[in-house]
């Protein structure tokens, strides 16, 4: 028999990826929220067990080993709220990024505006797009049933007319949609959410409601300049939810334990970034990224208000092919230290296809596997790079805005030496101006997400208690000059009054160490007009932080310049490296 619960302060979070099941425990300590431990166990969502309950208990008790503190009573159930003798736990969150994407059709009136934000919000969730129907692509109605058979999607969301508009182009694409589903078995009709013109909402339930499962969600183009995905999301998470649940027993208890709340991964993380977002130099957007085994999520917020890219097939295991399709092969063997022949690339992502869960064993493995990280993060930006503020238009040369921070989460990043880390960060996001470099170290930033609405402050407290390594602040001048150059002064004034004088060149890479938690103040002035975020050729003052790497100046251009000749690239690609290593 339970015993009488305590004061509701302890959280335990499961977070299901595609190869590893985590149980992170927080609690209250010395008057704080804090991480406790971590226990973990390889998912088993797939091949032999398809029971991803298994890989979870297997956590839990992990865990258990771990803290001495039981967490799941005889039966396997999860004892809550936590008894008198500490067992148990307050609070439970699951949060999931493992199994098959949602198979998407997004179905609008024009590409290039309703149909593109119905792409964006199947972009926000784990989900693949197979195909898109619009009326300016020509298909005649027979072509577009087909479409929509032969895919057999999960999900189909439906875009198009702002508010106000016209309805008719708009009943001509829901026929489609009618008939193909009426066609279909009814145990493999889609889920459908309709987010247009809102005159229309009547005549859609009288239309669909009969065929599929219908989720009305507010116009996500209200008008031709304005997209907004926010509402929206909120209905994929519920589409997302129902797709793991509906036919997994074990999931859909873990779904009870939360208390119908499980939710991506992804939209965890992006929880996160957009908290800091309203926090941070409200001047500056906020950047996450998290390179996961078989999904990459990127995050941009400026001001509160965030943009999720999702992409399952830009993972770093049998989905590393798919950066095949976005760069070349030579794209990738330019970011190598050593000269690697590019089918020696090829050669090892099709391995890495054939055996995703393998390992890098040698250097040149190694080199690789950091090189596709760094093409994959260039392609990331890309594909967010829609979410810009439009008065920001550095990114037509190639450019980010300015963030602060960055936060980067993912195992092939935050699992590599600091030198190395940075090295990728600098290399595949390119940060502009002066910014804050943020590592996931323990993986916690998608916990804490999914911590954020039923206990906020454990969120903040967290996050507060260094649990996220400062890897170093970055000082990224952007401009153009001679190799050589100098394009940026200043001093460095200690607390203790020591001073001291820099000059940094271009093409250069420049570290000047400042300890974890030590504090400094930056005096800059820019040469030949760069900026740094003050102005073109403004100068200024600003406090920084000690971290890992201290300060790091990368003064080598944006975007960043190849040679022409590979072997002087990498010798001074290694150069670069050695600095960073040095401190």
């Amino acid at each position: 028999m339970a015993s009488s619960p305590l004061t509701a302060d302890s959280l335990l979070t499961v977070d299901i990826g595609s190869v590893e099941t985590r149980a992170l425990l927080f609690d209250i300590i010395e008057g704080r929220y804090r991480f406790v431990a971590t226990g973990s166990a390889s998912t088993t969502l797939g091949y032999p067990f398809y029971d991803p309950g298994e890989g979870v208990s297997k956590a839990i008790n992990h865990l258990t080993k771990i803290t001495g503190r039981k967490f799941l009573d005889k039966n396997e159930n999860l004892i809550i709220p936590t008894r008198l003798d500490n067992s148990g736990i307050d609070s439970f969150t699951v949060t999931m990024s493992a199994g098959p994407p949602l198979k998407v059709i997004a179905v609008g009136l024009v590409q290039e505006v309703s149909v593109q934000s119905a792409c964006h919000l199947a972009e926000s969730i784990y989900s693949r797009i197979l195909s898109i129907l619009s009326l300016d692509d020509r298909r005649n109605q027979e072509t577009r049933i087909d479409t929509i058979l032969k895919h057999r999607p999960d999900l189909i969301i439906i875009a198009g007319g702002i508010e106000g508009g016209a309805s008719h182009s708009i009943r001509k694409m829901l026929e489609a949609v009618e008939l193909a589903c009426s066609l279909m078995p009814r145990n493999q009709r889609p889920q459908i959410i309709y987010a247009g013109n809102k005159d229309m909402q009547n005549y859609v339930r009288e239309t669909l409601s009969s065929y599929a499962g219908l989720h009305m969600a507010p116009n996500i183009r209200p008008s031709w300049e304005i997209e907004s995905l926010g509402p929206a999301q909120m209905k994929m998470v519920e589409v997302f939810r129902r797709f793991r649940t509906e036919k997994n027993i074990s999931l859909r208890e873990l779904d009870n334990w939360s208390k119908s709340k499980m939710q991506p991964t992804s939209l965890a993380f992006g929880r996160i970034i957009k908290g800091l977002s309203k926090i941070y130099d409200s001047s500056k957007g906020v950047l996450g990224v998290d390179i996961g085994a078989a999904s990459s999520t990127i995050v941009s917020a400026f001001n509160g208000k965030s943009t999720i890219g999702v992409y399952p097939h830009f993972g770093m295991d049998g989905t590393i092919p798919e950066v095949l399709r976005q760069s070349k092969g030579s794209e990738i063997a330019r970011w190598t230290p050593t000269d690697i022949p590019v089918n020696d690339i090829l050669d090892y992502i099709y391995n890495k296809v054939a055996y995703p869960h393998n390992l890098p064993v040698t250097p040149e493995d190694l080199a690789i596997e950091q090189a596709i990280t760094r093409q994959t993060l260039r392609t990331l930006v890309k594909r967010i790079s829609y979410s810009f503020p439009s008065k920001d238009s550095q990114f037509r040369s190639g450019i980010i805005p300015w963030f602060e921070p960055i936060l980067v989460a993912g195992s092939v990043i935050t699992k590599t030496v600091p030198d190395q880390c940075m090295m990728i960060i600098l290399d595949g996001l390119q940060p502009t101006g002066i910014t804050t470099i943020l590592i996931d170290q323990n993986n916690l930033v998608s916990a804490l997400g999914s911590s954020v609405e039923i206990n906020p402050t454990l969120a903040v407290q967290v996050l507060g208690s260094n649990t996220v390594l400062n890897l170093g602040t970055v000082v990224a001048p952007i401009g153009s000059a001679r190799i050589g150059t100098s394009i940026l002064q200043g001093q460095i004034s200690y607390t203790d009054g020591r001073e001291s004088l820099f000059d940094v060149k271009f093409g250069t890479i420049h570290v000047i160490p400042l300890s974890l938690g030590e504090k400094a103040t930056l005096k800059l002035q820019p040469l030949h007009r760069f900026d740094v975020g003050m102005g073109v050729g403004r100068g200024g003052t600003v406090q920084v932080t000690g971290s890992k790497l201290g300060i790091v100046f990368d003064a080598r251009g944006r975007p960043l310049s190849f040679y022409n000749e590979p072997a002087r690239w990498r010798s001074q690609y290694n150069q670069w490296l050695r600095i960073l290593g040095n401190q």
